[in-house]
């Protein structure tokens, strides 16, 4: 491994640095996080694959927080990403001590028969929990109050050193604890939470967590782990929906419990939307207005707004009932008139978008729903970054950083840094292909069977495993029409839409199984589960062919983003709102195959725009760097890929 032998750190840092050696531009990496602690700054950092970037956060960040008190929430996207934060705290308690847990919700911690079975979210979680507490129902709670003192020991145990919430888990179980209430009494003990986005950046959980642990955020040091993610994740958070299923359900519960006026409400709510949809190809606009004029003859009332409320209150209602029946407490009437308050409160502000949209149901039905879309991810995060001690925010695909810092409107005084690769120059191969492309008005047969022709040559001359991920699921299926399978010489597996999690885990390591096997091919979509989500180190992927800009979809959602964002910062609507969004997409595909200082991945780049300095401007510096244009030839990529596998061989 290329490594400099003895760490360039200042003394406080070193205590915590738990190797003999440190990898090239980590000291960068770290000093850059530890003086913008120091001047309680935040810093966006950007760092590729193979820096060691986590490990650097952490010895960076916590000997500023042991000394001021303050805790390290360290927010990722997985339960991996959580654990391996735990596993880097392992090595460091070996130098100092250090305590941490990664902390997982209530519905992945509990034990109970019942909650497991009917609760797939936090709320219904919660509900349950308490009415199955306040009953006596629940023995693993019962059991805590029962044995005090073993309850106690075991959370100064855990209180003791890094803990996975798996571990946590697994103690409980043998002695019968709830684990969710012992990881709420540890909360305020330990020096490092891992979590996810949720518990720091939605605000109806964030409450109740510093509640729990016991800490404002201005007692805390925010590590944001690949902080691309975080402005879809913010956008998420303060969007909602709504489907003309939950409607009719809504219609059928509101006349089940005797609603007469909700359930009348509710069924002219719903042909509303159906006729609406009829209109709709795919996705329109809808003015919000003239939608709540249209509910106010509905609801034949002059104050629309009490009487979404009360129908929200009266869905309240309904599921304390179920609770105390034994039953699931969903109510879709509450779940409605929850929408509808979000959609009256949205109405007239510029940083919201309203739609109806048509999609597939997981049955295969044609479906519709109505959605409140966000359009300002600083309206979740601004409150954070100017709540918190101080943040880091750090990925391998940031650039241009300041369009970051402008969308999720982090302070001006933000530290920027790019910090270069690790990553010897003759371990990775950057090609763009000249002759090829995705571009909408270029999408013909002939262009698709090149395409098969150039991804072929890609895996014909790639030792094992390669990942091929594309800019959409259309160009995914006209690329199985084109025939792909058939011009392969090793196994191709491929995602499918609507493919579940679990479907997509067993897609993924039946994929990394034939590493040692010859090979197989991965197709995939950029900004999809096995393009993001996923590692491949070693032979589970030494090649990744990019194939097309994974721009996104004209539609009244991008159009008003795009029109959002050229009002916040005029001139570059069009860059932060569509351009860099599809870039990231692009560059986190490319970097699958580079995950150690030991890896030797090729990145072919389907599509001529990439060789162009537009596109390239978007793409990280190590991505980019000594990237090589191909001209419009059969066997190019061969040859290029052949000179670089054989390279430095014996």
């Amino acid at each position: 491994m290329t490594a400099v032998v003895q760490p360039k750190l200042e003394a406080r840092i070193a205590e915590f640095f738990p190797y003999s050696s440190i990898r090239p531009y980590q000291d960068l990496f770290i000093n850059t996080i530890f003086d913008a602690v120091g001047n309680r700054q935040h810093v966006l950092i950007e760092g590729s694959n193979g820096l060691g970037k986590t490990i650097s956060a952490l010895v960076a960040c916590l000997p500023l927080a042991k000394e001021h008190g303050l805790k390290v929430l360290y927010v990722a996207k997985t339960h991996r990403q959580h654990e391996r934060v735990i596993e880097e705290l392992d090595a460091i308690a070996k130098k100092q001590d250090v305590t941490g847990l990664s902390v997982r919700g209530r519905v992945e911690m509990c034990f109970h028969p019942f909650i497991l079975r009917h609760a797939p979210d936090a709320t219904s979680a919660m509900e349950i929990c308490e009415l199955l507490k306040a009953r006596h129902e629940c023995e693993f709670h019962a059991n805590i109050e029962g044995r005090e003192d073993r309850f106690f020991e075991l959370k100064e145990h855990v209180a003791s050193r890094p803990f996975k919430a798996s571990e946590v888990q697994e103690i409980c179980k043998a002695q019968k604890f709830c684990p969710y209430e012992l990881v709420k009494k540890v909360l305020p003990d330990v020096d490092v939470l891992a979590l996810s986005y949720m518990y720091v950046f939605d605000p109806s959980v964030r409450g109740v967590f510093l509640k729990h642990l016991g800490k404002s955020l201005d007692q805390a040091i925010l590590v944001v782990d690949e902080a691309h993610n975080l402005p879809d994740t913010a956008v998420e958070i303060a969007s909602d929906s709504l489907t003309v299923f939950a409607m009719r359900q809504a219609q059928l519960e509101a006349e089940r419990f005797r609603h007469e006026e909700l359930a009348e409400f509710a069924g002219e709510f719903r042909a509303l939307t159906e006729r609406m949809a009829t209109q709709v190809d795919r996705e329109t606009y809808v003015s919000p207005p003239e939608l709540i004029d249209s509910l106010t003859k509905a609801a034949d009332t002059d104050d629309v707004q009490s009487f979404f409320e009360e129908m929200h209150e009266a869905g309240g209602r309904i599921k304390q009932q179920l609770l105390t029946q034994g039953k699931y407490p969903r109510s879709f009437v509450h779940r409605t008139g929850e929408f509808l308050l979000k959609w009256l409160e949205t109405n007239g502000d510029v940083a919201y978008t309203h739609v109806l949209s048509k999609y597939v149901a997981r049955t295969g039905a044609p479906a519709a729903k109505l959605e409140v879309v966000a359009l300002d991810p600083a309206k979740v995060t601004e409150p954070v970054f100017s709540s918190v001690y101080c943040s880091v925010n750090m990925s391998g695909t940031l650039q241009p950083l300041e369009s970051y810092v402008k969308v999720t409107r982090m302070p001006a005084s933000t530290v920027c840094q790019a910090v270069p690769s690790p990553f010897p120059k003759e371990h990775i191969l950057s090609l763009a292909c000249c002759g090829v492309t995705t571009a909408m008005e270029q999408r013909t047969p002939a262009m698709y069977h090149k395409l098969v022709r150039r991804i072929a040559e890609v895996a014909h001359s790639t030792p094992a495993n390669v990942g091929v991920f594309t800019a959409s699921y259309e160009v995914l299926e006209r690329l199985l029409e084109a025939g792909i399978e058939d011009g392969l010489e090793k196994p191709l597996l491929h995602e499918r839409r609507g493919m579940k999690s679990k479907e997509n885990e067993r897609l993924i390591n039946k994929f990394k199984s034939h590493a040692k096997r010859g090979g197989a091919v991965l197709l995939g979509v950029q900004g999809g589960r096995s393009s993001e989500g996923a590692d491949y180190p070693g032979d589970q992927m030494n090649a990744v062919a990019v194939v097309g800009v994974p721009y996104a979809e004209p539609t009244p959602k991008v159009k008003a983003q795009i029109r959002y964002f050229e009002q916040r910062f005029p001139g570059h609507g069009r860059e932060y709102g569509y351009v860099v969004p599809a870039l990231k997409k692009a560059a986190q595909a490319a970097g699958r195959p580079i995950r150690t200082l030991e890896d030797k991945g090729a990145i072919v780049f389907l599509d001529q725009r990439f060789a162009t300095p537009y596109c390239q401007h978007y793409l990280p510096v190590w991505l980019r760097r000594g990237m090589k244009a191909l001209p419009d030839q059969d066997n190019g990529i061969a040859t290029e890929l052949c000179r670089f596998y054989t390279t430095g061989e014996d």
